[in-house]
């Protein structure tokens, strides 16, 4: 998928599976588990009516972002890195771009905007499995301290203004280092307008 792309002309199907196991941080910390990361919050929604069935609302997924942060009790400008659900069609990533820096870039400092990306330039798009393959991508950026290269991201998407959204695409692996807490937000949405955010 060539998601934020100019070149994005639609998803590619691919199949896989994955698996996590969820535990409270106390017990993890008790039982000496390793851990990879931590789920401060997560939210739903849904689109309601949108001009198509496939067409995603901007505002529903701003509305799920903040309403994730306020679970999670941190301000949207401290997360670093957002796994986008990045399907790679000319429709749906200017809409989650723009949803994303409308929440994400406000109140940002210029220098350091929220870096986004999608495991579905690696893998194509899992369908029912492509949320886990995105929770596993984050869970491992997160332990490796690093924020993969996000992959056939030559020129932008011209209908995205990166800049003005305090977004940036990772063009090469970079060292995610942080004087603070590292914190990433995964976006998963759903053909018929389920929206989710962790």
């Amino acid at each position: 998928c060539k998601t934020f792309d100019a070149r994005a002309n639609g998803y590619v199907r691919s199949e896989g599976a994955g698996m996590i196991l969820l535990k409270p941080l106390t017990d993890a910390t008790r039982d000496k588990d390793d851990i990879y990361a931590v789920i401060r919050a997560t939210a739903l929604n849904q689109d309601g009516r949108t001009p198509g069935m496939t067409v995603p609302s901007q505002a529903a997924q701003e509305s799920l972002l903040r309403t994730a942060c306020a679970k999670a009790n941190i301000a949207p400008a401290q997360v670093q890195y957002v796994e986008a659900h990045g399907t790679g069609t000319p429709v749906g990533d200017p809409i989650e771009a723009r949803a994303l820096g409308a929440v994400l870039g406000e109140r940002r400092d210029s220098q350091q905007p929220c870096r986004i990306g999608s495991v579905k330039t690696n893998i194509g798009h899992l369908e029912a499995g492509a949320g886990i393959a995105s929770v596993i991508k984050v869970a491992l950026a997160l332990h490796h301290r690093r924020i993969p290269a996000h992959l056939h991201f030559e020129n932008a998407n011209p209908d995205i203004d990166f800049d003005a959204l305090n977004l940036q695409v990772p063009r090469e692996s970079q060292p995610w280092d942080s004087e603070v807490s590292r914190i990433a937000g995964v976006n998963g949405f759903g053909y018929g307008g389920a929206n989710a955010h962790v």
